[in-house]
């Protein structure tokens, strides 16, 4: 036991300097077990057997305008500087067994880029086989545009016409008149000027303020003068692409002397509207405050479109007001034989109407209207209780008038085209005369164009009626035959610049009577050459 501990305490002693360690030694790794994966198995999608439905929204290719609301702003053409504007000239010259000699020309000038100039004259001699049955006509006029650097341009036009009647139309046929006691001259003066702007202002203007300057007179003893003066001042403001506001003013003035006799007509009305424009629906609503001599009414002006997406079918709707002037110009142009007026009148119109139009198909298009027109002071004509071949006005102080109307048209290209427009008048409620002297119960005409060949041209119209009552003397009423009028004409080229033509009016020689006691020509024929250069 002693050997032991001695010599544990001997060894202790000899490694008391050394320094202890641990020495561990191992073959393991740690590692980290495999992730299970999951695994994706797509499935094939199923085959798509229907036929897909596509939707094609193409609009027509042939538009039908008739009673569009609004106006119409095309936005103007920018020429191609290699493509430039050519200027036309024509001479149109013919004769015929009624008319001798007939002349139409038109001249332009111009450099077809800031200023644009024409001239056109009308010359023809007729003469039927009545007695004193003839009539002439001069009119020249001359019309211009200048487009400035500010983005304006400048229009306008001065004019010249004369027109001579013959008052064959009296009765008994035995009565002996001479030339100059029967003619009856108009000659009209006018002058027009006009300013626009292009292009919208920078806050969205639109305008274009004119003037227009008719001066009127006859060849009777005293003679009667009239000077009609309308000045216009639209403005338009646009608002976004769907909202226009318009703002109208108008003054129509009438200053009318015969002998000792002056008549002051004048009209004035100021026209606030606004245009709304979506899709399928267009609304133009406004009210027209307007003063006729001193005498305020208000207007309405509200009209309204609403289409279908394809514009096959639009449905109009319609309120409106508005004045047809009174003036000696005005009633001689609807009625030549016309003496002179002792009173003018403004006639007022309201119109409530309703209607369709759209197209069947790419060349079909198509348009009726049922509308109920209530008039003031409506001009009547009615023959002079001498001879009756002077007409005189007598108004209406009211009267109704349950009006409808059809058209239908067919296009084919530029190559043919044909409508046929009807009109139907039922009048009721006159107040201060028996009957609608004079006016027109049925009209329907209708027109053809066709281009057979690249040079060769053929139309034709008619136009047909129902008589209108009449009264002569304020004794004696009637009403007048239906009337026919059928035309055919031709045109066709012989060389790069002459076309020869020809003109065939009243083929069923019918002598109707479009007013009381005065007969048409009858069959007549007219042909000539036209020169282009």
């Amino acid at each position: 036991m002693t050997v032991i501990l001695s010599l544990a305490a001997g060894a202790h002693a000899q490694d008391s300097a050394k320094r202890r360690t641990i020495d561990i030694t191992s073959v393991f790794k740690p590692v980290l077990r495999d992730a299970s994966k999951i695994n994706f198995h797509a499935t094939p999608p199923v085959a798509d057997t229907s036929r897909p439905k596509l939707k094609y929204d193409i609009p027509s290719q042939y538009l039908s305008l008739t009673y569009q609301p609004g106006e119409l702003k095309p936005v103007a053409l920018q020429a191609d500087s290699v493509l430039i504007w050519q200027n036309a000239n024509y001479i149109k010259a013919g004769a015929g067994n009624v008319h001798l000699p007939y002349i139409q020309t038109g001249f332009s000038f111009g450099d077809g880029k800031n200023t644009f100039f024409n001239i056109f004259a009308d010359l023809y001699n007729s003469k039927g086989s009545l007695p004193h049955q003839k009539n002439s006509s001069t009119d020249v006029s001359i019309a211009g545009d200048v487009k400035t650097t500010n983005n304006l341009e400048w229009s306008g036009a001065l004019g010249f016409k004369t027109d001579n009647y013959y008052l064959y139309g009296y009765k008994p046929d035995s009565l002996t008149f001479s030339d100059d006691s029967l003619r009856q001259q108009f000659t009209t003066y006018h002058g027009r000027l006009g300013l626009r702007n292009i292009n919208p202002t920078e806050f969205g203007l639109v305008y274009k303020p004119n003037v227009d300057v008719y001066v009127f007179s006859d060849n009777h003893h005293p003679q009667a003068t009239e000077t009609n003066s309308v000045l216009n001042l639209p403005l338009e403001k646009g608002i976004d692409k769907n909202f226009t506001f318009d703002l109208g003013l108008l003054a129509n003035l009438t200053n009318y002397k015969k002998g000792g006799l002056t008549i002051q007509n004048n009209l004035f009305d100021v026209a606030p509207s606004l245009f709304v424009k979506a899709s399928t629906f267009n609304l133009h609503a406004g009210l027209t405050p307007s003063w006729d001599n001193g005498t305020f009414h208000l207007l309405p002006n509200f009209i309204a479109d609403v289409t279908t997406s394809d514009q096959r079918l639009t449905l109009q709707l319609g309120w409106i007001g508005y004045y047809d002037k009174g003036s000696y110009q005005r009633y001689a142009g609807i009625n030549p034989w016309l003496a002179q007026p002792d009173s003018l009148l403004n006639t007022r119109v309201q119109e409530i109407y309703g209607g369709i139009k759209g197209s069947l198909n790419d060349h079909f298009t198509y348009a009726a209207k049922v509308a109920f027109n209530r008039f003031w002071n409506m001009p009547l004509f009615v023959n002079d209780s001498i001879t009756g071949r002077t007409f005189l006005i007598r108004y209406a102080t009211a009267m109704n008038d349950l009006q409808l109307h059809g058209e239908i048209g067919y296009t084919h290209g530029e190559d043919f085209s044909a409508n046929l427009v009807l009109n139907i008048h039922k009048y009721s409620g006159l107040q201060g005369q028996a009957d609608p002297w004079g006016l027109l119960p049925l009209e329907l005409t209708t027109t053809v164009k066709w281009q057979v060949l690249k040079d060769l041209w053929i139309k034709g119209d008619l136009w047909t009626f129902d008589g209108a009552d009449y009264l002569v003397g304020n004794k004696f009423t009637g009403k007048g035959n239906p009337g026919l009028d059928v035309n055919a004409g031709i045109e066709f080229r012989i060389t790069r610049q002459v076309n020869l033509w020809l003109q065939m009016n009243n083929l069923f020689n019918s002598k109707y009577e479009r007013w009381n006691q005065y007969p048409v020509y009858g069959f007549n024929i007219l042909g000539g050459i036209i020169f282009a250069f």
